[in-house]
């Protein structure tokens, strides 16, 4: 359906779980996805996901941030590259999902989320199925009902 996704979630909600410590037989480690050799885009071994682990918050509010800035930015290119890993609207076939869950497809990093109830699944799965409105962009402040209260500010991340 041409949708995007929404860049106000992706870097509250999902850019952290490429920062959040992997677990390795049950203990932390100092890994990440955006680390240890997966998918940084300096040393990263891992397919097409790239990432700036050092990629910081863009504050959509500040009018001086337009698109073309946000555009330049290390999150935008983190969503950039998360993005390509999604099907709009179709969780069961997006490979940011079914890889690291290893649903019939291979992960070299095998699997980094336990099952589909991982509150990182939950996140990833509302922002696949909530783009904008169709003829809105990925800026679209009709996303930021993805958020309670709807400011991506201050708002907590949705999932239901």
């Amino acid at each position: 359906g041409n949708q995007h996704l929404s860049f106000a979630y992706f870097q509250k909600c999902i850019n952290p779980i490429f920062l959040t410590q992997l677990q390795a037989q049950g203990a932390a480690t100092s890994n990440t996805c955006a680390g240890g050799g997966c998918h940084d885009t300096v040393t990263g071994t891992g397919g097409a996901l790239r990432l700036i682990a050092s990629a910081q918050p863009v504050d959509v509010a500040v009018p001086t941030n337009t698109p073309d800035v946000i555009r330049a930015s290390d999150m935008y290119k983190n969503f950039y590259s998360a993005q390509g890993m999604v099907i709009v609207g179709d969780t069961d076939n997006s490979r940011i999902i079914v890889k690291p869950l290893v649903l019939h497809v291979f992960h070299g990093g095998g699997q980094v989320f336990p099952d589909e109830n991982d509150p990182n699944v939950k996140l990833l799965k509302y922002w696949i199925t909530h783009p904008a409105p169709k003829g809105q962009d990925e800026f679209s402040t009709a996303t930021y009902t993805m958020f309670t209260p709807a400011d991506p500010a201050t708002g907590t991340c949705n999932t239901q």
